[in-house]
């Protein structure tokens, strides 16, 4: 097996074997793989890698196994560390896994809401294409989720794209990591990655005053904005969009008490997927509103959901709402029962009040700081939440509270400190 001459890092597709470390050089939506470069593993994945349509990939020999190669000789046994050194490589290797799965949500997050711009283009001018492009955009979602075994919601430093499309990725992750949590089928799965990634399409045409709620303006028409739901639904019949996913769009502002709204329907006749996705864009637009000084913190949020939603909302769904995203969920700035401040960046679903928060600590760069999983600290938990004004100066500072809210998933247990 040789590389191509004329680059000597690029392989043939017909040459691929198990052992070969490739480099993915598109989008992670255009392939099924939760990395973009890795070592070839099995028999199956080079059959995947070969239906991608591309004749050579990118390798890197130095990292690939060689083929029929002696054993090398096993290397003395390294002079054993100090304990000083055996902590500084700990805390390195901790450093670059965090920061490699924050750069990798981050880069996913981004192509995502990237997609949907893409989308929201053609809605109007290819509607079939569209939702094609967002069937696709769902399903890229899923195969994601399926390579990891346990999931939890993360914080990202910076939201991509304009704010609708953040939204729209917002709504569709939670949402599907419900669905995820509620066990259900891989047709409900994709409604509801479908029906919450356009939840709002019907707003694309309409006037930027009419497409959020102005509760402050007293000439703003509240049924100009109510319209993108009719509109929405029209739009997604001719996006050919299934009748599950048009239910959510067309429900996603209903409430359990009759409250909502376009048709004031009660929880006995919303469907299942649109009670997910109702509460998930009332999180969403709690935290991120259209104006901005309104927004509340992810705690306060849960908080206000937990204490008035009982009514608004399937409680079966609230509380696993509640349970997956933590009772501080990621985005939450905290005080540690040890007076430390911190913010956090991950949820533990299976333990609500133990989330991994990003600490104050002086005289370490904020971008060398470790994540502290406080299931690994006995005795050390979270004295309260905060708001952002709160904080002094110098925490303020370092920690940089975002001022609108980014979310994606990573393994549930990622190499963090525990100290």
């Amino acid at each position: 097996m040789k590389p191509t001459p004329a680059a000597q890092t690029l392989i043939a597709i017909d040459d691929l074997r198990v052992g070969v470390f490739v480099h993915l050089d598109m989008g992670w939506m255009s392939h099924p793989f939760p990395l973009s470069s890795f070592k070839i593993s099995s028999a199956d994945q080079i059959v995947t890698l070969r239906s991608l349509g591309t004749q050579h990939l990118r390798w890197s020999p130095e990292l690939s196994d060689e083929p029929d190669a002696e054993p090398p000789p096993v290397p003395a046994a390294p002079a054993p560390l100090s304990a000083e050194a055996q902590a500084l490589a700990a805390h390195r290797a901790a450093l670059a896994a965090q920061q490699d799965s924050l750069q990798r949500c981050e880069r996913q997050f981004s192509e995502a809401t990237s997609a949907y711009q893409g989308i929201g283009d053609r809605v109007r001018l290819d509607p079939v294409l569209a939702g094609e492009q967002a069937l696709a955009l769902s399903d890229a979602l899923l195969g994601k989720m399926a390579q990891e075994e346990e999931l939890c919601i993360r914080l990202l430093n910076e939201g991509a794209g304009d704010k609708g499309s953040a939204h729209a990725v917002n709504v569709t992750i939670i949402s599907l990591l419900m669905g995820r949590a509620f066990g259900l089928q891989e047709d409900d799965m994709r409604d509801l990655g479908v029906g919450a990634l356009m939840h709002d399409v019907g707003k694309h045409g309409m006037a930027a005053s009419d497409q959020h709620r102005d509760e402050v303006n007293p000439h703003h028409d509240p049924r100009a904005y109510e319209e993108h739901v009719a509109r929405g639904v029209s739009q997604g019949r001719h996006m050919g969009l299934s009748a599950a996913a048009l239910l959510v769009i067309a429900q996603h502002h209903e409430m359990a008490d009759g409250s909502g709204f376009p048709l004031r329907l009660g929880s006995d006749r919303m469907s299942a997927l649109a009670r997910i996705v109702a509460l998930v864009n009332r999180y969403d637009n709690l935290c991120n509103p259209s104006v901005p000084s309104r927004a509340l913190t992810p705690h306060e949020a849960v908080s206000m959901l937990f204490a008035t939603g009982s009514q608004k909302f399937d409680p079966p769904i609230l509380n696993a709402f509640i349970k997956m995203m933590g009772v501080y969920p990621a985005g939450s700035v905290v005080q540690l029962t040890d007076d430390r401040y911190g913010m956090v960046v991950a949820a533990n679903s299976s333990r609500p009040l133990k989330p991994r928060v990003l600490l104050h600590t002086s005289g370490v760069p904020r971008d060398e700081a470790l994540v502290l999983d406080l299931e690994t600290v006995p005795g050390l938990g979270i004295r309260r939440s905060l708001k952002p004004s709160a904080l002094p100066v110098a925490t303020l500072e370092y920690l940089q509270p975002r001022r609108s809210l980014a979310s994606f998933f990573e393994r549930a247990r990622p190499l963090v400190a525990t100290a």
